[in-house]
C-alpha cells in the first residue's frame, strides 16, 4: 500500500509538471535598442541605406543589425546601442529603468509602440545627429502570443496576466500584458533590469499564474 501510494504522488507529481511546462513558453530578456525610421536612418546613414541584418530575432521579420548609435541625454550618454530593424513608422528608443536614471530622462513604462507624452532624446552617429522629441520608453513586459497558441495558454489580447518565472531567483511577475497575432512566436520578454531581478538565464520559462 505504501509503495503503491507513493508511486501514485511520484505520478501526480510527474504530471503536474509536464502539464506546466506544456503550458510554458520561454522568456527572453532585451537590453537596449533603438528602432529608427526612414528619415532617421537616411539622415544618420546616408540616403537610401539599408540595415545590415547580424541576427535574427524570435519574432518573425525583426533583426539585430550590425548599426550601432549612441543615444544622449541630459545627464549622461549610451554608446553602441543596437539598432534593431527593419525599419519602423516611428523612431523609438527602448531602456532599462536604470539606463534612463543615467541618461538623465523620465521615460515611462509604457508598451513597444506607444510614444505619446514620451521624453526625447539625441542620438549619434559619428558626425551625424538626430534629435528626436518624443520615443524614449521602459517597455512594460509582455508576452507575444500566437494566436494558435491563445487557448492553450487561456489568454485574450491586451489581458494582464502574472507569470511564473522558472529561474535561478524564482519570482512572479505581476501586470503583464497579453498581445496576440498570427504573425507572432510565443515569447515573453523583460527588460535587463527584471532579467536581473529574477536571475534569468537564457532558455528560462515561464507559465501563466491563474488567481
Amino acid at each position: 500500500m505504501t509503495d503503491y501510494s507513493i508511486d501514485t504522488i511520484v505520478d501526480s507529481v510527474v504530471s503536474r509538471i509536464q502539464e506546466i511546462m506544456d503550458h510554458s513558453f520561454e522568456i527572453e530578456a532585451s537590453g537596449r535598442h533603438i528602432h529608427l525610421d526612414r528619415e532617421a536612418i537616411d539622415t544618420l546613414f546616408g540616403a537610401g541605406y539599408q540595415l545590415h541584418p547580424t541576427k535574427y530575432l524570435s519574432q518573425p521579420g525583426e533583426f539585430a543589425s550590425e548599426e550601432r548609435v549612441s543615444i544622449e541625454g541630459p545627464k549622461g550618454t549610451i554608446h553602441d546601442v543596437i539598432i534593431l530593424g527593419p525599419e519602423r513608422k516611428n523612431c523609438q528608443v527602448e531602456v532599462s529603468l536604470t539606463d534612463a536614471r543615467s541618461l538623465g530622462v523620465n521615460a515611462p513604462v509604457q508598451l513597444s509602440g506607444n510614444i505619446d507624452n514620451t521624453p526625447g532624446i539625441i542620438v549619434r552617429k559619428g558626425s551625424k545627429t538626430i534629435v528626436l522629441d518624443r520615443g524614449v520608453i521602459v517597455a512594460k513586459r509582455h508576452i507575444h502570443v500566437k494566436d494558435t497558441d491563445a487557448e492553450k495558454l487561456g489568454v485574450k489580447d491586451q489581458e494582464r496576466v502574472s507569470v511564473q518565472v522558472f529561474s535561478k531567483r524564482p519570482l512572479i511577475f505581476e501586470d503583464v500584458m497579453v498581445r496576440i497575432s498570427p504573425k507572432f512566436e510565443t515569447y515573453m520578454h523583460i527588460d535587463y533590469d527584471e532579467a536581473n531581478a529574477c536571475g534569468h538565464s537564457k532558455g528560462v520559462r515561464g507559465c501563466i499564474v491563474k488567481r
